[in-house]
């Protein structure tokens, strides 16, 4: 019941600033030098045609009432049209945001297990020669971007090796099934082992190159975490009762030196989702980056507009469960 009333109090806080980013974002997008009403018209559209679109669009409007009118739509599913693509919103976002939650969420698991991985390692080289060595790495790795990481992983095992395909989410003559609409999920569902072969390695890359560029950070918290607790009390105390280090590591100090770890995943994974932009446009992957893309090269208002809100939503509700996994990790905090 402390889980759920905790959960309950981070979502309601999550809906005024889900108000206040539609705000900023409905504000920054009108006041761009772009006319969203001769942008939907024909070229040869006259002057009265465009002022008659405005007026029917509400653009002649003073702006509050123009994000009152927008808001009025939006709590009824109404987002408005495409001006580019002539389609409802909603059901585009629809179409592309599974495909980036998949992507994000395969690039999370990648990173967390590099990151878990490699911060017990680096933890286990303290004092040694080589932790001087892994350290650079980690600190390489994390100058690294995650589009490089995609240009690189093309070259080498697209171009070079041929043996990964970097276009695409699925090979050619393959038919996608859709259920839930995403793609691995529905591949299982229907028993079609060959599409959800195909989708896993169109899908490996660019998870792989967005997962290698957020794991150093969280190897580093992981450390730093790991030898804060090691100086605690508890752990002399193992140590004199003749427990071994591996399970003095393993049930004592890491389950404490996750908390902090966990708190970077849910950062990480934020940004993360929005980071998978750039890899999406380079290995031409269908997602909701893509689509922001074209939208912001075509001036499509309200796509941009549903884009940041939908990105918005993804990270509070990510906040919410890292809030709501800290609290089955920590019992301590469920009697505050």
């Amino acid at each position: 019941m402390i889980l759920l009333a905790t959960l309950g109090r981070r979502l309601l806080v999550a809906v005024p600033i889900l108000l206040v980013v539609s705000v900023l974002l409905f504000v920054a997008l009108r006041v761009l030098p772009v006319d969203p009403a001769a942008m939907s018209m024909p070229p040869n559209a006259t002057r009265d045609e465009i002022e008659g679109a405005r007026r029917q669009m509400g653009l002649d409007r003073p702006l509050p009432e123009q994000y009152a009118i927008w808001l009025g739509h939006a709590v009824h599913g109404d987002f408005g049209r495409s001006i580019h693509l002539r389609r409802d919103v909603l059901p585009l976002i629809g179409q592309t945001l599974p495909g980036t939650i998949e992507l994000a969420v395969c690039a999370m698991v990648v990173a967390s297990v590099l990151g878990l991985a490699g911060g017990l390692l680096l933890f286990s080289l303290r004092g040694r020669a080589a932790e001087a060595v892994a350290e650079t790495g980690t600190t390489l790795l994390m100058s690294i971007p995650e589009f490089l990481w995609a240009l690189l992983f093309i070259f080498v095992f697209g171009v070079l090796l041929q043996a990964m395909p970097f276009t695409g989410r699925l090979d050619p003559g393959l038919e996608r099934p859709v259920v839930t609409g995403f793609l691995l999920l529905d591949a299982l569902l229907v028993g079609r082992v060959d599409v959800f072969r195909s989708a896993a390695v169109h899908l490996l890359l660019p998870a792989v190159a967005l997962g290698l560029a957020f794991a150093p950070p969280i190897m580093r918290v992981l450390r730093s975490s790991l030898l804060d607790v090691y100086h605690e009390d508890y752990i002399r105390q193992a140590r004199l009762r003749g427990v071994s280090e591996t399970r003095i590591l393993l049930r004592h100090a890491l389950k404490n030196a996750i908390l902090p770890t966990l708190t970077l995943m849910g950062v990480q994974f934020g940004f993360l989702f929005g980071g998978s932009l750039l890899v999406e446009v380079i290995y031409s992957y269908p997602g909701m980056g893509n689509l922001m893309v074209d939208a912001v090269r075509n001036a499509d208002l309200p796509i941009i507009q549903l884009v940041g809100l939908t990105y918005c939503v993804v990270v509070l509700l990510i906040n919410s469960l890292v809030d709501g996994l800290y609290l089955v990790l920590n019992p301590r905090l469920r009697k505050r």
